[in-house]
């Protein structure tokens, strides 16, 4: 395997995936169509490293070390050139994926695998039509990727094998937590479950059960501190004597009670939107949310660090 990994789109999850392969030991490569965007983004990926080196998530590589992997690509070609991966960042509709995947199509090496950031589309949408479809797949993370480990991996029909294969090494080498989908599905699973979260948020709101603040305080203070652990099939095994079935068989009934209440899907009008809003610009001022943006980071950063040390004392 080589060393060079092409970052191609360079916004907020093409940076953090920059520094997910840097700080591993790959060099990264970066393009992005629009002026100015690729020396943006390698100013950014600098100023983020000394506090991923605060939390000792560097790999215990200094920052200068790891800031040295990072490349301007003059071109597409030159990005994609000797690279043994591509993570594409390019926008949400399928039609600008198609015809970037289509210029990669002329220029990519027989080596590449090329994987999708994408969010939700399935890559069989833009990929069918490439002399190169079967070194494509869908490798989605979770925002900010350098922070949360979580990759989705979602082939094609026709993605190879070995492209699978290939990925979820090397995935595992970067210190990511891969999983693999069987088969393609619109928004993958991590977007599906907090999608069905998200459904009965609006609702309750919406019904005036809660506010938008108590849902919040309901995930950040109660089920949230499980889940930055441990998932919910584990969570249900620890919450009864007898396991996942003794809950099952308990709640199993309340359950299906409450899912006939939640299947009649909403759309979230503009009223509720609007209402949402304004609960969270009382709480949080619009010109505000680039100062949370980077609290939050640093507290996942800190989640991620006592993560590891807990591991280490208790396993995993």
């Amino acid at each position: 395997m080589s060393k060079k990994v092409a970052i191609v789109g360079t916004g907020l999850i093409g940076r953090s995936w920059s520094i997910v392969f840097v700080r591993a030991g790959f060099e990264v490569w970066l393009w992005d169509p629009i002026d100015g965007a690729v020396s943006t983004a390698i100013k950014l990926i600098k100023e983020e490293l000394p506090n991923l080196a605060e939390g000792n998530l560097l790999n215990s590589c200094s920052v200068e070390q790891v800031f040295a992997r990072v490349h301007a690509s003059n071109s597409l070609e030159d990005a994609l050139d000797g690279a043994d991966h591509m993570q594409e960042n390019a926008p949400e509709r399928v039609e600008v994926k198609q015809k970037l995947y289509q210029q990669i199509d002329q220029l990519v090496d027989p080596q590449t695998v090329l994987a999708s950031s994408t969010s939700g589309i399935v890559a069989s949408l833009f990929t069918e039509n490439l002399n190169a479809k079967e070194q494509c797949l869908v490798a989605h993370p979770i925002n900010p990727p350098h922070l949360v480990p979580l990759v989705e991996l979602v082939p094609t029909p026709w993605t190879a094998e070995n492209v699978i294969d290939r990925t979820t090494k090397l995935m595992h080498q970067v210190s990511q937590a891969p999983i693999l989908l069987n088969q393609e599905i619109k928004g993958f699973v991590a977007n599906r479950l907090q999608g069905a979260l998200l459904a009965e948020a609006f609702r309750l709101v919406e019904d005036g059960v809660c506010s938008a603040r108590d849902i919040d305080i309901s995930i950040s203070e109660g089920l949230g501190l499980r889940w930055s652990f441990m998932g919910p099939f584990e969570t249900i095994d620890l919450n009864s004597p007898k396991g996942i079935r003794g809950y099952c068989e308990n709640f199993g009934p309340l359950y299906y009670e409450l899912a006939k209440e939640q299947a009649d899907p909403r759309i979230w009008r503009e009223s509720l939107i609007a209402k949402v809003e304004q609960e969270r610009r009382q709480d949080l001022a619009a010109d505000k949310l680039l100062n949370r943006q980077h609290w939050r980071n640093q507290r996942l950063a800190l989640i991620v660090s006592t993560k590891k040390d807990g591991e280490a004392k208790l396993g995993k």
